[in-house]
């Protein structure tokens, strides 16, 4: 399936780029690079954290990643790139995603603007924290 992912996408399969596609895919906690190097180089020892960087530039290029930043010094990445918010519990860190509806978002402020991203991006705590 990842490799017809990537073939679709005009990339070309290989054992690290299938790895970590599989990797990104099949988590929910959008993964930093240290996190993405951490956990396959247990599977993967000849994987370097300089191929984690490019596969991840190479995916996003292709549209198969999301680079997100809810905070300047931590970016992440999200293999879910359809339309939607994220939530950074304050407390715990984790990131949480949630339907946002485009269509809710006001933009009537900005007649003659040409709007290419939309972010949405809430802080707070979780409910797993605020019951601590």
């Amino acid at each position: 399936m990842e490799s017809d992912i990537l073939q679709n996408s005009g990339i070309k399969p290989s054992f690290h780029r299938l790895k970590i596609l599989d990797f990104l895919r099949s988590r929910k906690n959008h993964p930093t690079v240290d996190e993405i190097y951490s956990e396959l180089v247990k599977e993967v020892p000849t994987l370097s954290k300089t191929t984690v960087y490019n596969t991840l530039k190479l995916f996003q290029e292709a549209g198969l990643v999301r680079r997100i930043n809810v905070e300047e010094q931590e970016t992440r990445f999200d293999a879910d790139t359809a339309s939607h918010g994220h939530f950074k519990c304050v407390q715990c860190k984790k990131i949480y995603d949630f339907i946002v509806d485009d269509a809710a978002i006001v933009t009537s402020d900005l007649k003659g603007f040409n709007i290419e991203v939309k972010k949405v991006y809430f802080q707070g705590t979780c409910p797993g924290c605020l019951g601590k």
